[in-house]
């Protein structure tokens, strides 16, 4: 019986956890630090070794990602207030052509939403979506679904967004990696979420916004394209390059890696290009290039005082992400000291199911339960990485991205991005708020897991 008193521990501290969460009004980060000492002490730890190792665990997930969260952060206020996420909009409305718009816009998502919080970003560019629903005679239900589903999917996986990059640092895998195998993993998940928003023109053809007529929609498209004239917008290509830049770089930086792995580039690595990938392909040097770019391409004539307030403003939204993560950290810290995560890992090896999928249950009760994608994501993380990590030939980046993706799980109720999409969009009856965003979100999901299954066959 003793054997298992740290897997009831763990138990109790996870439903202590959820609990607190849901039910209290005490915040997700002293939550997780109570669960962080349940587990801790049911786990054979005294009280003192408990808070040491959450102090160290708390310092260590951070060491490695909170400063790229910060300056990603950054780079993503200067794209918002430049006028940049709308330039990349009209950029491919105007070369997809009539007809094609919530590919557009779905696509812009997919591009905006990593450097841009995912609700930010659609208020911003909500407005487009409904000139282009006046001029177009387009269902406004399809265009605005198609850029929240193409926001929401790279907003869950793929870095430096703060929830994949927190579960990154917990699972310890290369930033690099995270976010190529994000991108790939998201396209499916946007096209299946697209078709959808199709789908909802045919269920709601006549859908129009309540309380606004014909008038009042004209009047709102002129005031809008009489705005778009008079705002001055960065070019696509200055649009872009703060966002391109940092990928490519960090990508590079993760191909030499596999490179210097291969028998032909052993002992290479202190060749000149693979220090200099190595130097400005780490994820700090290239979102600080990033932040540079943004600055002095998106809004060269802005006073010092002024982008310093921009900056500023930004990391005002960091502070409680980068905390939950620290708090995440400690809590898996605590898990791997006690051996709480070798002896489930024991247990696990026996399922018959893989081992990945254990973040992915995880984020997705956790999702169903409390809501916030990125807290569920950076629990399942916590939860699960010291204790896959002790199984034999798991693939982490995989389980990673498990973890992302079990997050997207039937938003509804209790998660903010529900509530701007449908409150924005007129939308008051519970069961079509559902049908317009909590379905498309599940769909994503599924798509999600199988091809997270299909590449671990793969891989």
């Amino acid at each position: 019986m003793a054997l298992y008193i740290p897997i009831i521990g763990l138990g109790v501290s996870v439903f202590t956890l959820i609990y607190l969460v849901l039910r209290t009004r005490i915040h997700a980060l002293v939550a997780m630090l109570i669960a962080a000492i349940i587990a801790g002490v049911t786990g054979g730890l005294t009280i003192s070794n408990t808070v040491d190792v959450i102090t160290k665990g708390f310092g260590s997930t951070l060491g490695s990602i909170g400063i790229v969260i910060g300056l990603g952060i950054m780079m993503g206020r200067i794209l918002e207030i430049s006028g940049a996420a709308e330039q990349i909009a009209y950029s491919f409305i105007k070369w997809l052509g009539k007809k094609r718009e919530e590919w557009a816009l779905a696509i812009t998502g997919y591009i905006v939403s990593i450097p841009i919080f995912v609700d930010t970003a659609f208020v911003l560019l909500y407005p487009l979506v409904k000139a282009l629903g006046k001029k177009g005679k387009r269902n406004i239900l399809t265009l605005g679904v198609a850029l929240a589903g193409g926001l929401v999917i790279t907003h869950h996986l793929v870095p430096p967004t703060p929830g994949p990059l927190g579960v990154a640092g917990i699972f310890g895998v290369d930033i690099g990696a995270m976010m190529l195998v994000g991108m790939v993993l998201a396209i499916p998940c946007v096209i299946g979420i697209v078709l959808y928003a199709q789908w909802l023109a045919i269920k709601y053809p006549e859908y129009q916004i309540p309380d606004e007529n014909t008038e009042s929609l004209e009047q709102i498209h002129q005031h809008y394209m009489e705005e778009k004239i008079n705002k001055t917008l960065p070019s696509l290509f200055l649009s872009l390059l703060p966002i391109i830049v940092p990928i490519v770089l960090i990508l590079i930086n993760a191909i030499n890696n596999v490179l210097l792995k291969i028998d032909i580039f052993i002992g290479k690595e202190t060749y000149f290009y693979f220090q200099l990938f190595d130097f400005f392909g780490s994820p700090i040097i290239a979102l600080a290039v990033s932040v540079l770019l943004a600055i002095y391409t998106l809004i060269p004539k802005v006073s010092k005082r002024e982008v310093t307030e921009h900056l500023e403003a930004g990391l005002q939204t960091a502070g409680i992400i980068l905390l939950v993560t620290g708090a995440g950290g400690a809590l898996g810290a605590v898990l791997r000291e006690s051996g709480t995560g070798t002896l489930l890992a024991q247990q696990i090896a026996n399922l018959p199911i893989t081992p990945i999928l254990i973040p992915f249950i995880i984020a997705t009760l956790v999702r169903l339960i409390q809501g916030s994608g990125t807290v569920a994501m950076i629990t399942a993380a916590s939860i699960s990485a010291p204790i896959i990590s002790q199984i034999p030939e798991i693939n982490m980046l995989l389980a990673a991205q498990a973890a992302t993706l079990g997050a997207l799980f039937f938003s509804y109720f209790n998660d903010s991005l529900f509530w701007v999409i449908n409150r924005m969009m007129g939308i008051k009856d519970a069961k079509q708020q559902m049908i317009v965003w909590s379905i498309p979100t599940t769909i994503a999901w599924g798509i999600g897991l199988c091809g997270v299954l299909l590449l671990n066959l793969v891989m």
